[in-house]
């Protein structure tokens, strides 16, 4: 089997980090220096959806909203890690298809204590 070195390993990928910075720089800096500016009130004032928009004054999310937002986060970061394993699959052999049904199962037991102490429902 090959080594590979770092820069053939990462440099495909910051080649194309690199170059994503250069494409959003160049259309912000084209965007802000070129770009017709004629700022009028009309322009200023916030509008939603075809009518004015009286803002969102006294409006408190619930606390319901961050939780289920947290939980997304939690859940859709560990799922990442299904990835790799699938790539490695073949080579990781029983071990490592038991430890993959052991996180799996950690996070079935999570999702269902989040699901019973009523985290994923809107109603308040």
């Amino acid at each position: 089997m090959e080594t590979l070195t770092l820069t053939q390993t990462y440099g495909p990928i910051a080649m194309i980090v690199a170059f994503s910075v250069v494409v959003a720089l160049a259309m912000f800096g084209l965007a802000t220096f070129m770009g017709p500016k004629n700022p009028t009130p009309e322009k200023n004032e916030p509008y939603e959806c075809g009518s004015p928009s009286d803002g969102a004054k006294g409006v408190k999310l619930s606390v319901k909203f961050y939780l289920t937002a947290i939980l997304f986060v939690v859940f859709d970061i560990e799922a990442i890690f299904l990835y790799p394993w699938a790539v490695l699959f073949q080579s990781l052999g029983v071990k490592g298809l038991l430890e993959m049904v052991a996180f799996l199962g950690v996070l079935t037991v999570a999702l269902v204590y989040c699901w019973k102490k009523g985290a994923l429902e809107w109603q308040t």
